[in-house]
């Protein structure tokens, strides 16, 4: 066997001699970068961009793809041995760097990154345009018009977080509700937990009008376009306005939303960062969940809501709430002091709530709503049910819904209908019970009110 030729002996070794000065290179700058956020980019002989990632703390991230075990690593043992060179660019915040990572990954388009991909989409951040309260949502299938779509983001649980975060600050909603701020019905919605936690301004009980939530939007889409300084600077010259035209409760909201901005390094850690899981009623959905469980031949559009309220067997009172799409229809309330039972019996009290109320849409010829509601068990919905059939009318859909366990009670069948919690029919189904129950206690206070200041109260 001869000896390796002169020429591939030099080959060799110049191509280790490379290899050293690469690893070296990659070293020394690893050494050099900050333990704080920002974005990596890693680079090819050409001095191409392979790949972006971004780090929490960029030293350790980037010293992570070089150590012994990131040979076995699937995500990056094919492509790793290309990199030849890095850059970095600081961040103020870890959701600073998911979003400028996000836009340089658009801008770029490096062939590595396209390894993140899996059988789904890439998530993006979708704005909605055309309405009063544009939400925003995560979504993997984004619209093409009506939309404006921050993304693609190579992480959907960075998004989700990053959305989470920004929400604290902007206060914007998430939801699927289609809010008009000229429908007055909205006044009476009641607004999800995170309004109650400070997270939303809670457009769909108009809390909030559409112009100054639109601001708050705009900042926000400000910010995702990387223009935090603008955003700063447009909010402390309102809030000095706000203050001078003595707005005190504006300024306060724009101090608070400032301060939130400015310290987003403090509380943008996306890992840590939790929010409490939020049940918000959506009336659309709500009815057609409705319709499918209780095989209605169309979608319904009334709702009646009958409860009893009284105190050790006096004062009894009852409530009738009306809504109408989902929404309370506050001129379709009613209260009924309870004239024909004496002492405490609710099954009674129901019988003569449902038969007045009977009566009264006979004698104004309305409608009978498309479902009946009725607070309580299989005992109240039969009181119900006996009211019908003493006044000989024909029983629209009536079903009653228990406490505790939720249980959806309906006419004929014997075991309850148990929906789960997360449900949008059970959601709307509870909303029109416990308005039904505030309303009875409402009234209920107001004639011990009126009987202790010594007032007669009646119907």
């Amino acid at each position: 066997m001869s000896d390796p030729s002169p020429t591939t002996d030099s080959n060799a070794s110049s191509e280790a001699n490379n290899a050293r000065d690469v690893s070296s290179l990659l070293r020394a700058k690893i050494r050099a970068l900050p333990k704080t956020p920002g974005v990596y980019l890693m680079k090819d002989a050409q001095g191409r961009v392979i790949y972006i990632g971004k780090a929490k703390n960029l030293r350790s991230r980037v010293g992570s793809y070089f150590v012994k075990g990131a040979e076995s690593d699937p995500r990056i043992r094919d492509w790793i041995g290309e990199v030849v060179d890095l850059d970095h660019l600081d961040a103020d915040s870890e959701v600073d760097a998911l979003l400028m990572e996000a836009r340089l990954i658009k801008d770029i388009q490096p062939r590595h990154n396209a390894d993140l991909k899996d059988d789904k989409s890439f998530p993006y951040l979708q704005i909605t345009t055309g309405e009063d309260f544009p939400r925003v949502n995560f979504t993997r299938e984004p619209r093409d018009r009506g939309v404006k779509l921050y993304g693609p983001f190579p992480r959907a649980k960075g998004l989700r977080g990053a959305i989470q975060v920004l929400q604290r600050i902007f206060k914007f909603r998430t939801c699927s509700l289609d809010i008009d701020e000229d429908d007055p019905r909205w006044r009476w919605f009641r607004p999800c937990l995170l309004h109650s936690i400070n997270q939303c301004t809670a457009p769909c009980n108009l809390r909030i009008d559409k112009e100054t939530y639109k601001k708050d939007i705009r900042r926000l889409r400000l910010f995702l376009e990387g223009k935090k300084d603008v955003v700063l600077r447009e909010m402390e010259d309102e809030m000095k306005e706000a203050s001078k035209a003595l707005q005190f409760e504006k300024a306060a909201r724009l101090r608070d939303e400032l301060k939130a901005l400015q310290n987003l390094n403090l509380r943008g850690n996306l890992e840590d960062h939790a929010q409490p899981e939020v049940f918000y009623q959506d009336p659309k959905k709500g009815l057609r969940g409705l319709q499918k469980v209780l095989n209605l031949p169309t979608t319904p559009r009334t709702i009646h809501g009958v409860d009893i309220a009284h105190l050790g067997g006096t004062e009894t009172v009852g409530s009738l709430v009306t809504f109408i799409d989902g929404l309370p229809f506050k001129p379709g309330y009613r209260r009924y002091k309870i004239k024909s039972v004496k002492g405490i019996d609710d099954y009674a009290s129901i019988r003569e709530v449902v038969s007045r109320r009977i009566q009264g849409l006979q004698e104004r010829d309305e409608p009978f709503p498309d479902i009946f509601l009725i607070d309580g068990g299989k005992g109240q919905l039969n009181a119900a049910l006996d009211a019908f059939k003493a006044l000989e009318v024909e029983v629209p859909t009536l079903i009653s819904l228990a406490k505790q366990e939720e249980e959806i009670y309906v006419p004929g069948r014997p075991d309850p209908i148990v929906l789960s919690r997360r449900s949008f029919a059970l959601r709307l189904l509870q909303y029109v019970r416990d308005e039904s129950h505030r309303f009875a206690q409402h009234y209920h206070h107001m004639l011990r009110s009126k009987r202790t200041l010594g007032n007669d109260a009646s119907d």
